[in-house]
């Protein structure tokens, strides 16, 4: 049984609770008291009070450490009972004390960026973040927001085994994507938060979910995830979420105050109705896509297939021939952009997700221009590989029998980075 937390509820402790169950009533735990099935959208943006030197007081708590308000809401912007639900799911889901969810994955990145991150109890950074440590790949608009210095970042781009001899005395930051966006490169989480030392780790949880992995576990002080992604889970939503300590997320609560990157209610309805099919839309694609990765390696109109040992429902893999003519020519997979649906995307990463990162960059963190990500959905495994053989094109010419154990050999090698 994955246990996912230890369950406090209403101030009391009871039995760890298995992640499927959490999934389905983390958030939800005080509606059948009110007499509620489905939770409620609260849409209002203000809301009434007739003690004003208590809501001072609130406020001041608020300007102080970012604390989560106790008592009625006050406005929109500083927070939301909907979109409190979804925070407090996520947060039972990744194993951490809080979340704090945005208006998207971008604008969580970048208050994490200007939060300053520090090294627990430290002294906080008024001017954001200095200097931090990443690991290629990343995703693509993540890589171009560390790279251009937009919020005043520099970044020490190095691989894992790098981690610790980049480090600086003004680093704020450690941040790693595993499996990585698009390549699928995992690497050992517990190793980086090591080499970290007391600087803070940042891992991108987007690809692998609470339901294949916990970084908070492996010893991550945040979790990040585009919450548009699995999380939401049908493309309808658009969302970030950063999982954490409570004392970090003070101070996101208070940059997403003053930027105004909040979380639309409807949307935190969406992320948390998501959450309750989590564990089953993940593990059923996962399946789909671990028998088309399969299939790929030992098809030869294909150089080489990735897929993560750790599992999941993301394949990338590297055609022979032009990948555009690949794309144009599939009719059930929808070409475009994003992920986590629970129908099947295939993009083009070179052209489109990480085009804004530098070409020779992009190519040595392994984004190659022949390379295809396909995030595979709930359609019936054989009508994918119907549409993916049709869009392959013509078989070439090579030996088919040598096709199983190159197979092997490619899936396994697309595991490391």
């Amino acid at each position: 049984m994955d246990t996912a937390s230890t369950g406090a509820y209403d101030g009391v402790r009871t039995a760890p609770r298995a992640l499927a169950t959490e999934a389905v009533h983390a958030g939800r735990d005080d509606l059948a008291r009110q007499g509620l099935h489905a939770p409620p959208i609260d849409l209002s943006t203000t809301y009434p009070s007739y003690d004003s030197r208590a809501e001072a007081a609130r406020i001041d708590a608020f300007a102080t450490d970012g604390a989560d308000l106790a008592g009625p809401p006050v406005y929109a912007r500083l927070g939301n009972p909907t979109v409190a639900r979804f925070e407090t799911a996520l947060a039972r889901l990744e194993g951490t004390e809080t979340a704090v969810a945005f208006a998207s994955g971008m604008a969580a990145l970048s208050a994490v960026l200007l939060a300053g991150p520090r090294a627990r109890g430290g002294t906080p950074v008024a001017t954001g973040l200095r200097h931090a440590v990443a690991v290629r790949p990343l995703y693509g608009c993540s890589d171009h927001l560390l790279t251009a210095g937009l919020l005043g970042t520099e970044v020490t781009w190095t691989d894992p085994d790098g981690i610790a001899g980049a480090l600086r005395p003004d680093t704020g930051l450690v941040m790693v994507e595993s499996p990585a966006n698009p390549t699928l490169a995992e690497v050992d989480l517990r190793a980086v938060a090591d080499a970290c030392g007391p600087v803070p780790l940042l891992v991108d949880n987007t690809f692998a979910t609470p339901v294949l992995q916990r970084p908070a576990e492996q010893g991550a002080r945040l979790v990040l995830h585009s919450a548009t992604k699995y999380l939401g889970g049908h493309g309808d939503v658009l969302a970030g979420v950063v999982a954490c300590d409570e004392e970090f997320a003070g101070r996101l609560r208070q940059i997403r105050f003053a930027t105004g990157g909040v979380l639309h209610p409807l949307a935190g309805y969406l992320l948390l109705r998501g959450l309750s099919t989590l564990p089953v839309r993940v593990r059923a694609a996962s399946a789909n896509a671990a028998e088309l990765a399969r299939r790929l390696a030992a098809d030869p109109r294909v150089a080489r297939v990735r897929y993560p040992r750790l599992g999941g429902a993301m394949v990338a893999f590297e055609v022979h021939d032009d990948p555009h003519e690949v794309i144009s020519r599939v009719r059930l997979i929808t070409p475009a952009v994003s992920l986590g649906s629970v129908d099947t995307l295939i993009q083009h990463p070179a052209s489109i997700s990480h085009r804004i990162v530098d070409a020779d960059d992009r190519r040595g963190a392994g984004v190659t221009d022949r390379l295809l990500r396909l995030s595979v959905g709930l359609e019936d495994v054989d009508d994918l590989w119907a549409d993916l053989d049709r869009a392959l094109g013509a078989p070439r010419e090579r030996q088919r029998a040598e096709a199983p154990r190159e197979a092997v050999r490619r899936t396994e090698a697309g595991a490391a980075r």
